[in-house]
């Protein structure tokens, strides 16, 4: 979490030249990389039942009591812990926002980030000069399953917060009958769509481990019967044919402009004539305008990391715009969701007639 600072301290950073911002960059850094050590080392999970001596939670943790005890002292001054006679505490915020159990955790999110920028962010450079991701993000996650459900978990989380909203946004007209969620593993939308539309059924495309936690959220609604998983890279499985309402949600950020009209075409091809395509992206404001906030410094990070981690990138209204033209689709709308600040919905309408 931010390094606490007295607004004297803050001011020699934040507003003037007395002091170099970044050594609060380094700060911050480490805090981080501390933090997602002691999730997975489980410091925060064995804290939960309350205050422990280091020699107890060592035993606990599996670690050696001397490291362990740097640890927690460097946490303590970062906000993580309390410490008080010799034992330490998760702080009220871990308490709140990094035990698994809690929730609307933010274990997960906290646990992906941290083995991704720890774990690939030491080439940045490389992706920059080059202008390629150094690795294959997917094949990266299908080699690390802890990592690739906290995504999927993380992914899920943002679903189960949006979903209602984007079914209210979503007409479904009485008469359609197939759903198409590209790239949805997680399966947390198809199922709000087919609870609230009992005519519809679906097909989910996505990597073989992504699908894992689909299968299981698809047996918890009891829906099994109307949703088809179908593994598969999203370039080459089959998406099928006449479904009415394809979905692309967080899809397309993680390709580059040549790759994300094939994608859109692909859709295209699977939908009918008139069937709409819904799009779930975190905008990218104009390079000119500035970061007004963490949201929109957020979106700017994500686009760092998806360039170097996938070759994308944070697209523009007007970039979408005119991939969906291309790609055969009209009247393209954007809506901005209430639950999210840095998440939009872009539909469009497949044209009864596809490009030349």
């Amino acid at each position: 979490m931010p390094v606490p600072l007295s607004p004297e301290e803050a001011q020699q950073f934040h507003a003037s030249d007395a002091a170099p911002a970044a050594f609060l960059d380094l700060l911050d850094a480490v805090s981080f990389r501390s933090a997602g050590a002691a999730l997975r080392l489980g410091v925060f999970e064995e804290l939960a039942g309350g205050p422990l001596p280091v020699e107890q939670l060592a035993a606990r943790t599996g670690t050696d009591p001397l490291g362990l005890r740097i640890l927690l002292d460097a946490l303590t001054s970062f906000g993580y812990l309390v410490r008080a006679d010799d034992r330490y505490a998760n702080s009220a915020n871990t308490s709140r926002w990094l035990l698994r159990a809690v929730p609307d955790s933010f274990a997960p999110v906290l646990a992906f980030w941290s083995a991704l920028l720890t774990g690939w962010w030491h080439d940045l450079e490389s992706s920059i000069r080059s202008g390629t991701p150094t690795g294959d993000f997917y094949a990266w996650l299908e080699r690390r399953p802890e990592v690739l459900a906290d995504f999927q978990t993380m992914l899920r989380r943002l679903a189960d917060g949006l979903r209602a909203e984007i079914v209210e946004l979503l007409p479904v007209p009485a008469d359609a009958g197939s759903l198409l969620d590209v790239g949805g593993g997680h399966a947390s939308y198809p199922v709000a769509f087919l609870t609230a539309h009992p005519q519809l059924r679906a097909t989910v495309v996505d990597l073989d481990g992504a699908l894992a936690q689909g299968a299981e959220t698809i047996a918890a609604a009891g829906l099994t019967d109307r949703c088809t998983l179908r593994a598969g890279d999203l370039f080459e499985a089959d998406f099928g044919t006449g479904h009415d309402l394809a979905l692309l949600f967080n899809i397309v950020h993680g390709y580059q402009a040549a790759e994300t009209l094939t994608l859109l075409r692909r859709v295209a091809a699977a939908l009918r004539p008139g069937g709409r395509v819904a799009l779930l992206e975190p905008l990218a404001a104009a390079p000119e305008q500035p970061a007004t906030g963490p949201g929109e410094a957020f979106v700017r990070m994500f686009s760092l990391n998806l360039f170097h981690t996938q070759g994308g990138r944070a697209y523009g209204h007007d970039e979408l715009v005119g991939l969906l033209h291309e790609a055969g689709f009209t009247d393209v709308r954007q809506q901005v969701l209430a639950g999210s600040e840095t998440d939009h919905l872009v539909t469009a309408r497949l044209a009864c007639s596809s490009p030349s």
